[in-house]
This record gives structure tokens, sequence and C-alpha cells, in this order.
């Protein structure tokens, strides 16, 4: 059966009369329908048919085997047993570089899940079959943190690593740079100087990057030169990307999840309060410091508004400052206007425990790990949107002990703040977050600006028309597992209008 009879489309002069002159509710219904899942299942098309062409054509390594090192980590380093979900995903990854094709694959995991094993684990697979790997952070402050979990993990096992940074001595950078070129280096962990031309691998088979909406597209093509045949892609990232979404933005990558924590883990209790209740927040902050914990206080920070908002964060500061006094208290801050040394300066000084309250604006968003903050509060929090309320969250609860986010808010809030508000407070799964982010703000704004243009569909709306696009992208891998070329006579027509598409490109100019 066609395509036209399995879902008993109409057909698309009819659709076309009666969406615009439509006789009954029910043939505008319809009409509707057949535009959506046509416009949806092109998309698809075009998305799956790049996955099976790359996979067709770009020939990865095939890591044959899985040797020593990855057996003797597996058995004797690891702190704690795999979870289900890294267990599946490390599946997933070795049936990857096991096959002929250059793996292209999206780790999605929330902050916390344990992406660092796995991509461990990863690289000690390339190891054993000769390759070396890279490990690419955003920030100095990421590839440190990176760099020294590795290093912790690995212990005593002879696989040798280093970092590069933007601030690595030249000398050093030398050694770095010859021992890779003879091999005698296996992994490197670093961030935008890994990119540079002077950066040369022996044979470089795995290159995992982190945070994945920080690099470019561009970015990532310069890991591909820099071997003959391109490395195998692993991407990871803690923002959770909806489900919806990823289907349309990264349909074209391969897509794992890790939707556990690992044990030991307590989820991070949150609540919302008043201003009015600061002073009890405030004593509570103390009884956590007299633990021996640390807190994050953390203000937006908006360009529109910057003004204002660095008055708001002054005072605060100072006003933390008179409620928690020297030499009993040591308080650092961090905002946009510091120099990037005085920062790393006060976050290097946060991390070591040497002051236990770090007031900041959003600058903390990613990555830094201090197991032993226990306490963050978001000032404003109406102002934030909800993925970086998560992702705020994700700074504490690192550690062993119970923590804490507390939501500060004036009493005025707009109903979408609400909504905001409340789902963080009820929930702590990222994915379950970004459907709610997904619904409140649309497609557009949630990949933030760079691809607010991604889906300018005529007529379908992803998020609206979930259960079309599931239905679109069924029927795509459908006809193109069975014809990826489109050249049986059934699919005659469907190859007519997608090579019209392709070249009026008008639809398809966003895909990365």
């Amino acid at each position: 059966p066609t395509l036209l009879e399995d879902l008993k489309l109409i057909s698309r002069r009819e659709a076309l009369l009666n969406i615009h002159f439509p006789r009954d509710q029910n043939k505008l219904a319809r009409a509707q329908f057949r535009l959506k899942f046509e416009e949806l299942f092109f998309i698809q098309v075009q998305l799956i048919s790049k996955n099976l062409l790359r996979k067709k054509k770009i020939k990865g390594f095939p890591f044959q085997h899985v040797g020593k090192k990855f057996n003797t980590f597996y058995k004797e380093y690891l702190p704690f047993q795999l979870t289900g979900a890294q267990q599946k995903v490390i599946k997933e990854i070795r049936a990857d570089l096991g096959s002929n094709a250059q793996m292209n694959r999206l780790l999605q995991g929330d902050v916390g899940s344990g992406k660092t094993i796995v991509a461990l684990m990863s690289m000690l697979l390339a190891l054993d079959n000769g390759y070396q790997s890279c490990l690419m952070a955003p920030t100095e402050i990421l590839a440190n943190q990176h760099f020294n979990s590795l290093k912790e993990l690995l212990g005593e096992m002879d696989v040798s690593i280093a970092l590069l940074t933007g601030s690595v001595r030249k000398s050093n950078r030398k050694e770095i740079h010859e021992a890779l070129e003879d091999c005698s280096l296996h992994i490197l962990v670093g961030t935008h100087a890994v990119l540079e031309h002077k950066v040369q691998f022996n044979n470089l088979g795995l290159a995992i990057i982190d945070e994945q909406h920080r690099f470019g597209v561009a970015q990532r093509s310069k890991l591909w030169h820099k071997n003959e045949i391109p490395p195998h892609i692993l991407v990871m990232t803690a923002t959770p990307i909806p489900r919806t979404l990823a289907m349309s933005l990264y349909g074209d990558l391969d897509i794992s999840v890790i939707d556990e924590l690992p044990p030991g883990r307590k989820p991070v209790k949150t609540v919302h309060r008043f201003d009015t209740n600061r002073l009890k927040v405030f004593r509570f902050l103390k009884e956590e410091i007299k633990k021996g914990r640390q807190v994050y206080v953390v203000y937006p920070l908006i360009k529109e508004s910057q003004a204002l908002d660095y008055k708001d964060l002054m005072d605060g500061y100072e006003s933390m400052v008179r409620d928690f006094p020297l030499p009993e208290y040591q308080i650092s801050i961090v905002h946009g206007k510091m120099k990037s040394d005085d920062k790393d300066y006060e976050m290097n000084r946060f991390v070591k425990g040497e002051t236990q309250i770090m007031v900041a604006t959003t600058v903390i968003e990613v990555g830094v790990n201090v197991p032993n903050a226990t306490v963050m509060i978001i000032e404003s929090a109406e102002r934030f949107g909800l993925s970086q309320l998560h992702q705020l969250r994700g700074r504490v609860g690192r550690g062993g002990e119970q923590s804490y986010c507390i939501l500060m808010t004036g009493q005025k809030l707009s109903s979408e703040a609400k909504t905001r508000l409340e789902t963080m407070t009820r929930t702590n799964d990222g994915f379950e977050i970004a459907e709610v982010d997904l619904k409140l703000r649309g497609p557009g704004d949630l990949m933030g600006t760079q691809q607010s243009g991604l889906l300018n569909l005529k007529i379908a709306d992803i998020v609206k028309d979930n259960d079309i696009l599931k239905t679109a992208r069924f029927y795509a891998m459908r006809v193109l597992h069975e014809d990826p070329d489109l050249i049986l006579e059934k699919n005659h027509p469907l190859r007519m209008t997608y090579l019209e598409l392709i070249k009026n490109k008008n639809i398809w100019n966003y895909i990365s």
C-alpha cells in the first residue's frame, strides 16, 4: 500500500482547496493533517537520508576488539557499579565503534548522571585499538575538571593523559605536541586550544565534545580534519533536549540518553520562598555553613537591564556581607565585568573551600564541580528561564549530602513564572522540564537565537503536532530503509517532490 492509502490521506489539491475554503470541520482537519504530514515527512526524509548517506560514504575506524585497558578499568578501577542506563549507552557506543561507519552520537544526560565514565570507557576502547582520543570542553575550568576527574579515575593505569588550554606554558605545549605526534600521548583534554593548527595527532580515533551548543559546527569540522579518516564523534550535553526537538534538530545524529542517577546521589530538594522570608532563609544558610557546607547565591543579569542588575547584585552582596560578617564567613563574588583572572581566582578559592559563600551572576551555569556546595539560592528566580533554573540547580547535589535549591521571588508573579516555579519544585527530571519549557517558549527560542530561524515551518508546529512528527519519522524511516535512493516505481512521486524541495532549498537551509 502507498502512503496515501496507508494513512488515508486526501490529495494535495483537495487539501489546498479545503484549507482555504473548507466545506466542513472534518474536511478542514483532514486537509491540515495532509499538509502537516507532508511537510514533516520531507524534513525527516532529508535528515534520515543525510544520516544514512553519511554512514555509507564516510568510513570510520572499526574498533574491532575490546582489549586489556578497557577490561582492566572495568574490573579494577570502576569506582561504583554502572547504572543500567550507562551500560546501555556504552553498548550503543561499542556497536557504533565496531561498525565500519563513522560514529556521530549525541549523548544526553542530566548533570551528574555519569557521562564522564562513559566518555572514558569509550576512549579506552579507542586506545585498545591503537588510537588516540581527545576531549574538548568549552571553558578552562571545565577542561581542568575533566582532566582531574579522568586522572583520578585512571589511577595507576598505564594511560598517558595531558591537558592543553590557553594558559599552558609554551615549553609544556611543545612537549604535548611532540608526544601527540609520536603517539606516546593517549588522551588529550583541552579547550579550543585543541583545534589550533599546530596540534597534530598521530592517529586521532575518537573526539568527544562536551556541552554542544557552545561549539559551532565549524569548530566540529576542524576536529574532523585532524585525520585522513575522520575520527568518531561523541557529543555530550547536560542540557536535556526534548525528544520532540531532538528528532528535528539532531535527526542526523544518533541519540543516547542516560536517564538515571548513580546510586548514592540524593535528589535536590527545591522550595520556593518569597523575599519576605529572607531572614529565615539566612538562618538556614548559617546552619548549613556550620555543618561545613558551602552556598551559591545567584543573581540574574540581562543585557537590557544591565545597570539595574549590577546594582541588585552589589546590594545583595553588601547585605550578605552585613549578615555574614568576617572573620567567621568568607564571601566570594564573581560577575561578568571582572577580568577572567580575577574570576578564576575567586572561583578557585570557592572550589578549595576557602570561602563559604559564592555570590555570582549566571556565569556559573556550566560545569563547576564543588561536591561540598549544598545550597543554591536563586534570586529573582521568576526572571530565569526553566532550563537555566534547572542548569543552576545542577551545581549542587554533587556530593553525598542532602542539597537544597531555594527559589527567591517577589510577590508579583506572572502565570508563566508560576508555572516555571511550580515545575521546578515538582520535578528533578531534566526531560520533563525541557518539555514544559518547549511548551512555554516555543521551539525557536529554546535553542537560543542562532537556531531560532530553524523551524520556520509553513503549517506544522513541532510541539503541537508532535504525534504527526512521530508518524512522519516512522514512515520516512520505513520508506528509506526499503529504498534509500527512492528509485522504486511506487516512490516515484516522493522522489519528484523531494528533488523539487532540495532544488528550492527553502526549507532545507536550516540543517547544520
